[in-house]
């Protein structure tokens, strides 16, 4: 008993004295390890009689468990002590300037939505947000649009499970219903644009279940088709860089627009480029329309005096034209080099006196 008390004592001293875990990992092979001096004692209670065992057994076996606790928790110490040295050898000082380099990139995303913002900032409008989670009436019925109509189907929308009352909210299918918020907010004039996230259920090339749109909406008193347009062409010479800009209007349906009509933007297609403003070919950019009367009547406002137009398009299909981004999938890959390529300088702030952005314009 006494040689085994001695023997704790002084390994456990040695333990506590120790302060480098390879050192640690020494004396724990040179004790409880396979051919370890405690481990060796263990293998003599073979040998021993039966009165030995039942006295010396358990001793030893709590020695061994001491040990082991004695050098888990040590080495516990010594590895919190060592995390702590290491992280004092990394301290960065965040309030010092950083080289732009080590900024990393923009994403084309969020440079074409500050770009969108700044040109629609410039000529009057407000940037409006709404919930990217949805209820039927903002996202559907508001915007005249019907029970029947196929958008509203599980496999063009994205619907949560029903509340305690049977209703279904939704992942919004398109911005339009911050228009509806607006509207229903205060009184005439809005002149607002909604960029943000929306969801519908494709994926290809040029779809992904998750996308970016932009909105535009101006109610007010004797607006018409000629306040859209000269929107529309001033947008389109800004964002894309163009001194004369080729535009059409089809006419088109939208439940919530009437008339409606989808813009196209002149083009050529060249060596399997897009080319913007040059050539005879045309591109769809955007559909566009006067506020359907029903959606006014829908938010309480007369039709008799307040009119206005709204037009959207996808902030992601603007991107891959101006840049030529082939695939849109590639947008939401996280894969750094396409990134690098295609991102911008975190400094690369979008101004209309120095549009002078390129895809990979760092």
């Amino acid at each position: 008993m006494e040689d085994l008390q001695k023997l704790e004592t002084a390994i456990i001293a040695e333990i506590t004295a120790c302060d480098d875990l390879s050192r640690l990992e020494d004396i724990r092979v040179a004790e409880v390890g396979k051919k370890g001096r405690v481990s060796l004692m263990m293998r003599e209670i073979g040998k021993m009689s039966p009165e030995e065992k039942k006295n010396f057994g358990p001793k030893l076996n709590a020695l061994k468990n001491k040990i082991n606790n004695a050098i888990a928790d040590h080495k516990t110490e010594l590895e919190a002590q060592a995390l702590n040295l290491r992280l004092l050898s990394e301290h960065i000082d965040i309030t010092l300037p950083s080289p732009p380099e080590n900024l990393g990139s923009i994403h084309p995303i969020s440079q074409v939505m500050d770009e969108v913002a700044e040109i629609f900032t410039e000529i009057g409008f407000s940037i409006a947000e709404g919930p990217e989670i949805e209820e039927d009436f903002y996202n559907f019925t508001a915007l005249n649009i019907p029970e029947e109509h196929p958008a509203r189907q599980m496999h063009d929308t994205f619907y949560l499970p029903e509340d305690k009352d049977g209703k279904r909210k939704l992942l919004r299918t398109h911005t339009s219903p911050v228009q509806i918020r607006t509207m229903m907010s205060g009184p005439p004039p809005y002149r607002i644009i909604a960029p943000g996230r929306t969801y519908r259920c494709d994926s290809d090339a040029t779809h992904t279940p998750m996308f970016h749109q932009v909105e535009a909406l101006v109610i007010d008193k004797d607006i018409h088709m000629g306040h859209l347009k000269w929107c529309i062409e001033e947008f389109c010479r800004k964002f894309f860089e163009l001194d004369n800009v080729k535009i059409r209007f089809r006419p088109s349906y939208f439940p919530f627009t009437e008339p409606s009509a989808e813009v196209d933007i002149g083009c050529a297609f060249k060596d399997g480029e897009i080319l913007i403003g040059e050539g005879d070919d045309w591109l769809e950019i955007m559909g566009c329309g006067m506020v359907n009367a029903r959606v006014l009547e829908n938010v309480n406002l007369d039709p008799g005096e307040y009119q206005g137009f709204a037009f959207g398009m996808g902030l992601d299909r603007i991107a891959m034209l101006k840049w030529g981004i082939p695939d849109l999938r590639e947008f939401f890959a996280a894969d750094l080099r396409w990134l690098k390529h295609y991102g911008f300088a975190a400094l690369d702030i979008p101004s209309l006196s120095t549009q002078n952005h390129k895809a990979g314009g760092k």
